[in-house]
């Protein structure tokens, strides 16, 4: 399956978009800020956004939700562990600083093993908790949308609130076990692939 990557934001997050050739449909996963950049992006390449899909609840995720869905009107989707992250302290904080708006309560909260879409736009929720309780995985073909739990060489932090250690080595072993042709598609950082990750990065 194609995707789009596109760096939004003060702390560059990589925004995707996962979509289909054949049907045009796509899902816009983690758009963290410039909402306007995304709309433009979606346009110019005739998709069809069918929902906007939160690896997990940071303020650096989800500053463009509220635009796009007045825009696009489409269902916002999180992991039902990380609906309280999203209106959390730290975010709010965050939403204050930068003039953000956080999105509403999300119209669907996903459960590890759910698989999301159906004909030729599919993926499966992974639950991947250490980052935040409610971190998740994506897969889709032979791609792993990994959020902030893996990065190209490193992982994502668990000193934050929600964090914890020990969930984070839990979820790392479940991305150790993907082939290693699988295309890591991470929160913030250089596309790599399973295979690198295993000769190279010191967590894996």
């Amino acid at each position: 399956m194609p995707y789009l990557k596109l760096e939004v934001g003060e702390l560059q997050t990589n925004m995707y978009l996962f979509y289909s050739e054949l049907s045009r449909r796509c899902f816009i996963i983690d758009p963290g800020a410039e909402a306007e950049k995304i709309i433009k992006l979606v346009e110019r390449e005739k998709l069809m956004p069918q929902a906007i899909i939160l690896t997990h609840g940071h303020a650096d995720h989800l500053g463009a939700v509220t635009g796009l869905l007045v825009h696009f009107h489409i269902p916002l989707w999180i992991h039902e562990a990380d609906e309280k992250t999203m209106h959390g302290q730290m975010n709010r904080e965050i939403a204050a600083l930068f003039a953000m708006s956080l999105p509403s309560a999300p119209e669907r909260l996903l459960k590890d093993g759910e698989i999301i879409g159906n004909d030729d736009l599919v993926l499966t929720v992974i639950h991947s908790p250490g980052h935040t309780p409610g971190s998740m995985l994506l897969h889709g073909g032979n791609l792993l949308f990994t959020g902030d739990t893996l990065f190209q060489g490193d992982v994502g932090r668990t000193d934050l609130p929600g964090g914890d250690d020990e969930a984070m080595r839990s979820s790392l072993n479940k991305i150790r076990a993907f082939p290693p042709e699988t295309i890591i598609l991470p929160g913030h950082g250089e596309v790599t692939t399973m295979e690198k990750e295993l000769a190279s990065n010191p967590y894996l």
